[in-house]
């Protein structure tokens, strides 16, 4: 006889799924055993929120569907922060989570099905000894289509009963329709382009989804415009000399200013958030903002022009009527070739802050970069610390870089990111940026990095402090809640099994060369013991409205 729980493991792996992340209680042993015996590898997290996380990140790096696994009751709200935060980064991510017998739930239960919706991931809850194939092929077909979670409810009672024939109770989600290039709106932006004297094609994630960067980058070669990118979209052109890298509050003096100087910025697959224009700050007022982006509720009130289309095919369609217009470019290239000198962090001067024995987070950035392993994937908890390696450190692509969190601007959810990313990419190192805060806020975490990551190198900017709200909110004299005294994250991590060291100066680093001479086998953590007053300054107090930044 097989059970429902045996038949969802082996239709997880009939499908094709490598890899879950989940934490075993009484509402899900049994799914767990099932998965196992079907072979699909099972990491157990330490903590729920830390599962899902790990799956979420599992999916952006690699692209397959995030699998995790938790209990119901506390197991199930443990996921609020990480499963929220998967919600908005439009993950496909499927939780399998227990439900009490029956249908019942305890006294001490919560209304798990308004719980899930309230954050936005889609609910299916299995009542019966349905098709467990057909129910584990609908959830996993309808978060790739919708590119949204979707929690799976499995009763323990039902979990053990035999494996129907009946089709689960699950709404198919309708494929969306890719819109076709809208004639009318791209022979406008093709005049602009045409008329521009200072171009700027501007990626976000969504090109990177689309696999727009080809075309982009020979439609900025065609107008002779620079090339940019959103945070998310790290890494999208490589080592182009055009490109001004990331945008918004992490732009560098230089390249702010050529931002600034455009006349036409045509922006494909972002969001234009508060952070990519950097309050406003960022665009001239007079800068007409064209904006590419396949969903409509993406449209900035910024922007002038909004074509709902895909990016692929609105830059291939520039790109093509350009060409065969023979419209001139722009020669804004060879107007500003000088200025693109200083246009990278590498190349900015500062004052290094460093003292006897804590050293300044630049100096522990910029040679941090000359070290890292060349394959990597690059994963940020969230804080103070976080433009450090994000204006310094490179990576090979988006797929490459995992901000944790970011949705939610919450922290403490890197260590998990990490083990996600290392599972999804195991061919690259991991490098994980944290803060002090983060670190110990999901400290259960570094254990199963230890325990599962064939290469990783943690790097934890250790200020001792809540430095964002140090820095925020310092008039409000609020010390005693967001200063504390130094953690010895070099003893933790030791007595976890990885290897560790105390930077307070660049000789320290040489464990890393010693780590990277040994082939960056297994986990090195860096407690680098920063300066507390060197101020980020892309820190910019949110407004009301963005809630918490931590």
């Amino acid at each position: 006889m097989t059970t429902v729980a045996e038949a969802f493991g082996g239709a997880l792996a009939d499908a094709g799924v490598r890899h879950t992340f989940g934490v075993v209680g009484v509402g899900n042993v049994r799914v767990v055993a099932a998965l196992t015996k079907a072979g699909v590898r099972y990491i157990p997290a330490r903590h729920e929120a830390g599962a899902v996380a790990m799956a979420d990140a599992y999916h952006r790096v690699c692209g397959e569907v995030g699998v995790c696994t938790v209990t119901y009751g506390p197991g199930l709200t443990n996921t609020a922060t990480s499963l929220a935060d998967a919600v908005k980064n439009r993950s496909a991510v499927v939780l399998l989570c227990g439900a009490p017998p029956g249908g019942r739930p305890r006294p001490i239960d919560v209304d798990d099905e308004s719980f899930v919706a309230s954050l936005g991931a889609a609910v299916v809850r299995v009542t019966a000894p349905v098709d467990a194939a057909a129910a584990v092929a609908g959830a996993l077909r309808f978060t790739s289509a919708a590119n949204r979670p979707v929690v799976v409810f499995l009763p323990v009672d039902v979990q053990v009963m035999p494996a129907g024939t009946l089709p689960p109770e699950m709404a198919e989600p309708v494929p969306a329709e890719v819109p076709p290039v809208p004639r009318a709106e791209v022979g406008t932006v093709m005049e602009l382009l045409g008329t521009a004297s200072s171009p700027l094609l501007l990626a976000g994630l969504g090109a990177w989804h689309a696999g727009a960067q080809a075309p982009i980058a020979a439609l900025a070669d065609r107008c002779a415009g620079l090339l940019a990118n959103t945070l998310l979209a790290k890494g999208i052109f490589g080592d182009n000399p055009w490109s001004l890298g990331v945008v918004g509050n992490l732009s560098s003096p230089a390249a702010a200013e050529l931002i600034g100087d455009a006349d036409v910025i045509l922006a494909f697959g972002t969001s234009l958030s508060e952070w990519t224009l950097h309050g406003d700050r960022l665009v001239s007022p007079n800068t007409t903002l064209v904006q590419v982006d396949l969903r409509p509720e993406q449209i900035s009130p910024r922007t002038d022009i909004g074509i709902v289309a895909d990016a692929f095919d609105v830059a291939t369609a520039l790109c093509d009527r350009l060409l065969v217009a023979g419209t001139p470019p722009s020669g804004w290239r060879r107007r500003i070739a000088g200025r693109l000198d200083g246009v990278h962090w590498d190349q900015q001067n500062y004052t290094d802050r460093s003292t006897a024995d804590r050293i300044d987070p630049r100096t522990l950035s910029l040679a941090l970069a000359e070290l890292l392993p060349k394959d990597r994937t690059l994963v940020t908890d969230g804080g103070h610390f976080i433009g450090w390696p994000a204006r310094y450190w490179s990576v090979p692509d988006p797929a490459g870089f995992v901000f944790t969190g970011v949705s939610m601007q919450s922290i403490g959810l890197g260590f998990a990111g990490a083990v996600g990313a290392a599972t999804g990419r195991a061919d690259r190192a991991v490098v994980l940026a944290t803060g002090d805060g983060g670190a110990l806020m999901g400290l259960s975490e570094l254990e199963t990095l230890i325990r599962t990551a064939d290469s990783a190198l943690i790097i934890v900017y250790d200020d001792a402090a809540y430095g964002a709200e140090v820095h925020m909110y310092r008039h409000l004299e609020v010390s005693a809640g967001t200063v504390f005294t130094d953690t010895d994250f070099d003893g933790l991590a030791k007595s976890l099994g990885a290897e560790a060291a105390v930077v307070r100066t660049l000789g320290d680093l040489d464990a890393v060369r010693s780590w990277r001479a040994r082939g960056c086998v297994g986990t090195l953590l860096l407690d680098c013991k920063v300066v507390r007053d060197v101020v980020g300054d892309y820190l910019v107090e949110p407004r009301a409205s963005a809630g918490s930044t931590h």
